[in-house]
């Protein structure tokens, strides 16, 4: 076995990512790396079905806890493989789909229409019929989706069960906008003059409400939770059986291991921003801070990586949301017998992936910046958010010296000016060889295949699914994610 180089980039001023001891093994391991990136080429997204496994148990036990009748649906949209379907319905969750190919695949795999919700964006016939043919729950976004629905259920001889997305929630005097959903203050009367026996869309059968928030607030959440649980009290007075509410996402997960790190990026990233100290993005990139009239302004526009209060400790703080004016939410969801839905992705998929990466070329750029190029492209680490921001880590064939410090960028295979996969500067104990290797880590939530392209014609990243703790852990303890099939598949 080979000696063992394997170091976070930063050693001072970084971002240090909480691993799991499954990751280190891995990293620990150079001649299993090689042996999957001979295998399977460049980049590999590992995936470890026990932690998410874990991390479903734990949300689990916070509403038995609590004494709430609910049900999780894993939020497919935040990565594709299908190992994570999997391991979701042999854990006894549900699966939230947003498109046709998730909803059919997950019936595939030997879903029914209680382990499924249809929320996609844009629903079309197929997607629609396919709900509708399997008893899939479809949340309605429109009166123009209403009509589809009720007139294909119509067509089908079927009842559709539907819920209904809710929006435009007031919290602390400020209506929140979302291009998303039915007005708050109109949805009960909308489906009261609507929906029902002898009404335009009496083939729908309406079995819930839904929202689903932007940002992280917890006040938020809770207020859109009271609202919504009034809206069903009303509702039910009237006939209309709805069983659930379902509070989507954005459950807050925690990347970092140190505060103090996350607190200090943020007043470097500032005063690189205003020209008080050197550069610390590509081309001074402030992430969503801008220099105006001498000023920093504007505000981070990346996922917030450092959060004390996290995951299940985030969600227990909404449902234990109350004072004494009123019952906590979890309280009142327990009374009026309603079964509160969550649709968690990346905290599901905290800690169940990483991104490997073989070094192609270094060179040295015109202002003298050392650009290191991975056999890899933007699209297969990219999300909504402005950057990524943990350090990478890298594993070297030969061992640093003592004065080889060296500040790099990482760069993609696309031929763009922005295709630089960290926008920070990542300082090395010595510039990577060709072949040498980086590590990106807890990467599985939204950033492995969100916006994954197959742009130049490159063949997609190929994801393994580790079958295993095994130890040794070898090449053949991996299967391709392709490989996958129904529900029974190891």
């Amino acid at each position: 076995m080979k000696k063992i180089h394997f170091v976070k980039g930063n050693r001072e001023n970084g971002l240090t990512p909480i691993i799991s001891d499954w990751m280190r093994s891995i990293m620990n391991d150079p001649d299993l790396i090689d042996g999957l990136l001979a295998k399977y080429g460049s980049p590999i997204n590992i995936i470890h079905r026990d932690s998410f496994a874990n991390n479903i148990s734990d949300f689990g036990e916070l509403f038995k806890n609590l004494g709430l009748t609910s049900q999780i649906f894993y939020a497919r949209k935040a990565n594709k493989c299908k190992a994570f379907v999997a391991q979701a319905l042999r854990s006894g969750i549900g699966v939230d789909t947003a498109s046709e190919r998730e909803l059919s695949q997950s019936i595939a795999m030997g879903a029914t229409g209680k382990d499924l919700v249809l929320t996609a964006a844009i629903k079309t016939e197929p997607q629609i019929r396919l709900a509708i043919e399997n008893g899939v729950p479809i949340i309605l976004d429109n009166t123009d989706e209403c009509q589809l629905v009720s007139h294909l259920a119509s067509a089908m001889g079927r009842e559709a069960l539907v819920g209904f997305r809710v929006s435009g929630f007031t919290v602390e005097g400020k209506k929140r906008y979302s291009r998303f959903g039915f007005d708050v203050e109109q949805v009960a009367s909308y489906i009261e003059s609507t929906v029902g026996e002898g009404k335009p869309f009496e083939n729908l059968r309406t079995v819930g409400l839904h929202f689903h928030l932007d940002g992280y607030s917890v006040l938020q959440r809770s207020v859109a939770l009271l609202d919504c649980i009034s809206i069903v009290k009303k509702l039910r007075a009237k006939g209309y059986p709805l069983r659930f509410i379902d509070i989507g996402g954005g459950i807050l997960i925690n990347y970092l291991a140190h505060k103090t790190e996350w607190q200090n990026f943020d007043a470097r990233l500032r005063q690189s921003v205003k020209g008080e100290s050197e550069p610390i993005t590509f081309g001074n990139n402030g992430l969503g801070y801008e220099l105006t009239d001498g000023n920093v302004s504007g505000k981070l526009a990346t996922y917030p990586y450092y959060n004390e209060t996290n995951g299940r400790e985030f969600l227990k703080k909404i449902l234990n949301y109350g004072d004494d004016s009123i019952q906590s939410i979890a309280e009142q969801l327990r009374n009026e017998g309603i079964e509160i839905r969550i649709e968690p992705g990346r905290s599901l998929l905290d800690q169940t992936g990483i991104t490997i990466a073989r070094v192609i070329h270094r060179k040295k750029d015109v202002n003298g910046q050392w650009l290191v190029g991975l056999e890899m492209n933007m699209s297969q680490m990219m999300s909504s958010s402005a950057d990524f921001l943990l350090d990478p880590y890298l594993i070297f064939e030969t061992p640093p010296g003592e004065d080889d410090e060296i500040e790099v960028y990482f760069t993609g295979a696309y031929c763009l000016e922005r295709d630089v996969l960290l926008k920070r500067k990542i300082t090395l104990p010595k510039l990577p060889e060709i072949d040498d290797k980086v590590v990106f880590v807890n990467t599985a939530g939204y950033m492995m295949h969100f916006f994954e392209t197959q742009a130049h014609g490159f063949d997609l990243a190929r994801n393994l699914i580790l079958t295993d703790d095994y130890s040794p852990i070898s090449v053949e303890n991996f299967i391709d994610d392709n490989q996958i099939g129904g529900f029974a598949a190891n």
